[in-house]
């Protein structure tokens, strides 16, 4: 009877493997192509009392301290991201509708990222949410309503953690903010 393999090898190998495998592909993926596009505002659906602001004739400049090199930066202060390509040129700059949770300013990866249509912790169906850090127990995210609508007012005692985003600046974010990428957050 031949030796059997503890399953513990297995285990390692095949973490090995996923590894090696993300790796690459991350690696790829930052050679890749990047948006372009300007700075842009909400969608007409959103409401009139919405945070983001009015559209603008420049991108607002990245905030100071928020590193170097290819990154998505959040200021929680500006509600606002932009994409920051491997040179510090911004590729998209615009603003967002924060939940309720901040993240605290620090350095971040996307983590788990999921395409699929799924309820928010507001109740709207949701799609590209992109994880990156967990606050007080509650996961902070990027995603876009599927209707592109903003998001409803949140209950006086909710805790939600989505960062929510106009559907073609989502669209931008899913294409440059693939997993391993770093999230920036700023005050």
């Amino acid at each position: 009877m031949p030796a059997r393999l503890p399953s513990w090898t297995w285990v390692s190998g095949l973490t090995v493997g996923a590894i090696a495998a993300v790796t690459f592909l991350a690696a790829q993926a930052d050679q890749g192509p990047h948006p372009t596009a300007a700075a842009t505002r909400p969608s007409p659906s959103a409401s009139a009392d919405a945070h983001p602001t009015p559209e603008e004739t420049a991108p607002a400049p990245v905030p100071e301290g928020s590193g170097t090199g290819r990154r998505v930066v959040y200021s929680v202060g500006q509600d606002r991201v932009w994409l920051v390509d491997a040179s510090d040129a911004t590729r998209r700059s615009f603003t967002v509708w924060p939940g309720t949770v901040d993240p605290d300013p620090g350095k971040y990866s996307v983590g788990t990222r999921r395409q699929d249509p799924t309820t928010g912790s507001d109740g709207v169906q949701v799609e590209q949410i992109m994880y990156f850090t967990q606050e007080d127990g509650i996961w902070v995210a990027f995603s876009n309503a599927v209707d592109g609508s903003s998001p409803p007012p949140p209950a006086d005692d909710a805790r939600t953690g989505g960062i929510r985003l106009p559907k073609a600046d989502a669209d931008a974010l899913w294409e440059f903010g693939s997993s391993g990428t770093t999230v920036t957050v700023v005050a």
